[in-house]
């Protein structure tokens, strides 16, 4: 079986950008918690996934069709492209 090619979004990085701070910074304005984060390779913005409450990662790229973000999480080192929904290690 053939492995899909990796989309351009994920190919076309030059850099990785990390979370400034260690929070959702949508989260943080309301008061609420978060469980895991992602920062968004466009802008930097660092916040919150899918298992958390808010999903502010996946609203950010809704509004903002900002395509990939990488984990935040300490110890993992990959990225995911919401347009073309793909994952890649780093």
């Amino acid at each position: 079986m053939l492995k899909p090619a990796i989309c351009n979004h994920l190919t076309s990085l030059t850099e990785i950008r990390t979370a400034r701070e260690y929070v959702c910074e949508e989260c943080i304005k309301t008061g609420d918690s978060w469980v895991h984060l992602r920062t968004c390779q466009t802008c930097g913005t660092t916040l919150c996934c899918d298992s958390s409450p808010n999903k502010h990662a996946t609203k950010h790229f809704l509004a903002s069709e900002h395509p990939v973000v990488i984990s935040s999480e300490p110890g993992e080192r990959w990225l995911w492209c919401f347009v073309d929904e793909q994952m890649v290690g780093y």
